[in-house]
């Protein structure tokens, strides 16, 4: 994530960072073993908010409002996204996953069930890239395939 980085010209469009943000506060809780909740979520974006610099703008509304329902969709169907993803991960069982790309995996899987407006290609695009910006280009080509298998699935 770059916020408003003014040495890079290209700013993210705020679903993009919606998506990251989501990714980044999923990934916190699991690895301290909380349920995501709105006033931790509220304390992780201003600490975004600050780390990253963004500015309090259009920019960033969207992406916290954003991430907001992204998180909001994985917690309501935390055990189907979690079983949706663990029945595509052939031979891998979903805590042997990274943490990163356990967290990223239910981001999109959450948008690709709860968000009608987003096409399930977009969704995956946007986590293959988030992936490999976050874990590497081995890490994008696997979700990028086990995300197609859900998508296949989902029809």
């Amino acid at each position: 994530m770059n916020g408003n980085d003014e040495d890079n010209p290209i700013r993210p469009h705020s679903k993009r960072l919606g998506r990251e943000i989501a990714m980044q506060f999923l990934f916190a809780c699991d690895v301290r073993g909380e349920i995501a909740g709105a006033a931790q979520f509220d304390a992780f974006f201003e600490t975004v908010q600050s780390v990253f610099q963004l500015k309090d703008d259009r920019l960033a509304r969207r992406a916290k409002e954003y991430a907001a329902t992204l998180y909001t969709k994985f917690e309501l169907s935390r055990e189907k996204i979690d079983e949706t993803i663990a029945a595509h991960a052939k031979n891998w069982k979903i805590d042997r996953l990274s943490a990163v790309d356990r967290n990223l995996l239910r981001v999109a899987v959450a948008e690709m069930l709860g968000c009608d407006d987003v096409p399930s290609v977009v969704s995956i695009d946007e986590a293959v890239g988030i992936a490999r910006d976050y874990s590497g280009p081995e890490a994008g080509n696997f979700i990028n395939g086990l995300l197609n298998a859900i998508k296949d699935d989902l029809k």
